[in-house]
């Protein structure tokens, strides 16, 4: 069997370094490579970064000629300072490296957005996130697999109180998301991961959304 070779965008945060963790230690893929705006040392084998211009994704074509791109790029309006600002990295450069696959023909484009995501929604990280889902539904790749996590449990770089708190509360949360209200549970990083490299070895084409409770039923098939 031919192994294969990934891209993976946003490798520096929470989910994206059990990412590169969860493929490079995998004997299914033989390449990883990841862009970051700043150096940025990983010890994990067969990974080599890559910094870019995210301004100018177009400079780096070649870097898109892989089996599977993965997109865990995002950021909060508190970071960025603005709206704006915050939808340039949420959904410019995510659509960007998205057309960017497409003239590369990849196998499979993998994208994290959010939970609640709808371009019609009162709120306007919501909105971002159905805009990008919009958009990569009509762009025709071969196969995409969009990702909607509730609050995810990890180690971050910054601080973000909502998520802290939650994390704080995961264990008694556990009881009380139960039945209907599961969808909705705190989910930990590593198995949005795990969920994305076991997505990334199906053979189905087309448009395909996972909630937080499949990602959680996904990533024990990784």
């Amino acid at each position: 069997m031919t192994k294969k070779t990934a891209l993976i965008l946003g490798a520096t945060g929470v989910v994206g370094t059990q990412l590169v963790k969860e493929i490079s230690s995998s004997k299914i893929y033989k390449e990883i490579h990841f862009m970051t705006r700043r150096e940025t040392e990983f010890t994990e084998p067969k990974c080599t970064g890559h910094i870019v211009d995210f301004e100018n994704l177009s400079r780096y074509a070649d870097l898109f000629n892989v089996t599977d791109v993965f997109i865990c790029l995002g950021t909060t309006i508190k970071k960025a300072k603005s709206r704006e600002a915050f939808r340039k990295v949420d959904y410019n450069y995510v659509i960007e490296a998205a057309k960017m696959a497409k003239t590369s023909n990849v196998e499979k484009l993998l994208v994290i957005t959010a939970m609640g995501a709808d371009s019609k929604s009162k709120f306007f990280y919501s909105r971002v996130k159905g805009d990008v889902e919009g958009t990569l539904q009509h762009l025709d790749l071969n196969s995409v697999h969009i990702f909607r996590p509730s609050l995810l449990l990890g180690e971050r770089k910054e601080f973000r109180a909502g998520e802290k708190i939650s994390s704080m509360l995961s264990p008694f949360a556990k009881f009380l998301f139960m039945g209907p209200l599961r969808p909705y549970r705190a989910i930990e990083a590593n198995k949005v991961a795990a969920a994305m490299y076991a997505a990334a070895q199906k053979t189905t084409r087309g448009f395909h959304l996972y909630n937080s409770d499949e990602i959680e039923r996904l990533s024990t098939r990784s």
